[in-house]
């Protein structure tokens, strides 16, 4: 008889508490409104542009759209057929993907970390015309890219490279660095590193100058001898945040990088694929044979990677606590 009281009075006590529980948040809310109307741009933004995208990317993947008649639900097939039969997927793209992030990546956290650092032990009065100098090619990238990039890699005599190499005899006719499958990958490289200085740059430079100065002095009296041990035991473990952050973006620059080989090369496949990077193979079905569906199996993907990779920098900068 007991458990049938208890059997009949549990719902209705988990119902009042689920309202009691909604009462107090919405109670919450209105007091702390003021809150939410700060927080709402970014919240309506998140959702318009990230959120909602996702899940529409997600959806479409499993359908076959081309933009002009109604998705049509395919199910896995589009999943099928990237891993099983694109050839230039596996042969071109994720190859070259790979290869172009693992060099720019690393290298261009690397550098905008040491770049930051040299700025720190400059007198302070001229660190931010170093970093305003950085920064700037990231800013403008598009118009070095038409103005200068271009002009430098142009594959006639009048090329700079090319008129400085035949000047000096090293080769004896004009290379066309930018349409040559041997040439496109290094050139997009170094272009790419040299506007790497970005929003990841800024933010190790403001965690490098907010490290506390007396950790380096309990630091030379525990031991620490040189710069080399400051940078090491010191400086990276005090700015775990800003090294976390500076990790993502440089992840997330390099997958999402692609318009690269287009502007050098001029069309989208580059020459026999040397260039083709995932963000290509996305936009090659998506806005030139209007593919949606299969591009957006593409871009699923490597919302897949770019976490897979984003959780391994968290796992290397991340802390417990966090």
């Amino acid at each position: 008889m007991s458990q049938e009281l208890v059997t009949t009075a549990g719902p209705p006590r988990a119902t009042r508490r689920k309202k009691l529980a909604i009462a107090s948040t919405l109670t919450s809310m209105r007091k702390n409104w003021l809150s939410y109307v700060f927080i709402a741009p970014f919240l309506i933004t998140f959702l318009l542009f990230i959120v909602i995208p996702t899940i529409a990317a997600i959806i479409l993947s499993l359908t076959y759209f081309n933009a002009i008649e109604p998705p049509k639900f395919v199910g896995w097939l589009n999943y099928q057929n990237l891993l099983t039969q694109d050839m230039v997927f596996w042969k071109y793209a994720i190859p070259n993907t790979f290869k172009f992030a693992i060099i720019v990546g690393p290298l261009g956290y690397m550098a905008a970390f040491m770049l930051a650092w040299f700025i720190t032990q400059l007198p302070a009065r001229i660190r931010v015309f170093y970093t305003l100098a950085l920064y700037s090619p990231s800013m403008t990238a598009g118009v070095a890219m038409s103005v200068v990039w271009l002009i430098f890699f142009s594959g006639d005599r009048l090329g700079y490279l090319n008129s400085f190499l035949l000047e000096l005899g090293i080769i004896s006719e004009p290379v066309l660095w930018t349409q040559d499958p041997k040439y496109l990958m290094t050139v997009m490289i170094l272009v790419t590193l040299w506007s790497s200085m970005g929003v990841g740059f800024l933010a190790l430079l403001a965690g490098l100058q907010n490290v506390d100065t007396q950790l380096y002095e309990a630091g030379r009296i525990d031991g620490i001898r040189n710069r080399l041990q400051e940078i090491w035991y010191i400086t990276i473990p005090a700015m775990k945040p800003q090294m976390l952050f500076g990790a993502v973006m440089a992840v997330v620059g390099t997958l999402k990088a692609g318009s690269i080989s287009t502007q050098l090369s001029g069309s989208n496949p580059s020459p026999q694929y040397s260039g083709h990077l995932l963000i290509n193979h996305i936009d090659d079905y998506g806005f030139i044979r209007y593919e949606m569906g299969y591009a957006s199996t593409i871009s699923v993907l490597l919302l897949v990677m770019t976490y897979i990779v984003s959780r391994i920098c968290w796992k290397l900068f991340g802390s417990k606590e966090e």
